[in-house]
């Protein structure tokens, strides 16, 4: 299992070294700068490679890069936000697993205000508003602007409408 997670992220740091033809716009804030000749760097580049992937919207392919990420950088908090992300953006049948991704990179980076977005909207996804608006609060202090889409899937579930989804930033 290794060898083919080490596999896997050879592949995915030579996509990202040899470009994708799909630019990422201005205003993205999910590609991290590549800390060059540091043990991080090639973790970095497979998550921003899973970042490409990701806004493209090829869900499982992202969970590869990230999950490759991980497997050279397990404090990487950023790749297991991302992850919970694109496992969530694959079905309910992903959502538990998710959740443990969303809690690890809040563990690691208390104050990665996305993270609490995305772990908010999977709890109004699995029905657990009490959960949801304790992340909105935490929210409030961060970002307000996320605050405010987290406030408003919340509203809609609390409604009855089951499309609680927020979308993400890379549409």
């Amino acid at each position: 299992m290794k060898g083919l997670r080490t596999a896997g992220a050879a592949a995915l740091i030579a996509v990202a070294l040899a470009g994708t033809s799909h630019a990422l716009r201005a205003d993205e804030s999910d590609p991290l700068p590549v800390p060059t000749g540091t043990p991080r760097e090639h973790a970095v580049i497979a998550y921003n490679a899973g970042v490409r992937l990701l806004v493209e919207k090829r869900y499982a392919e992202a969970q590869a890069g990230f999950e490759a990420a991980l497997a050279l950088d397990e404090r990487l908090a950023e790749a297991h936000n991302n992850l919970a992300f694109s496992l969530r953006m694959q079905g309910r049948e992903h959502l538990a697993r998710a959740l443990r991704h969303y809690d690890r990179a809040l563990e690691l980076k208390p104050d990665l205000a996305q993270a609490y977005l995305y772990r908010g909207v999977l709890f109004t996804q699995m029905g657990d508003l009490t959960r949801a608006r304790a992340d909105y609060e935490r929210l409030r202090s961060l970002d307000r602007h996320r605050a405010a889409q987290l406030e408003a899937a919340i509203e809609r579930r609390a409604a009855g409408d089951g499309s609680a989804g927020v979308a993400p930033q890379y549409e």
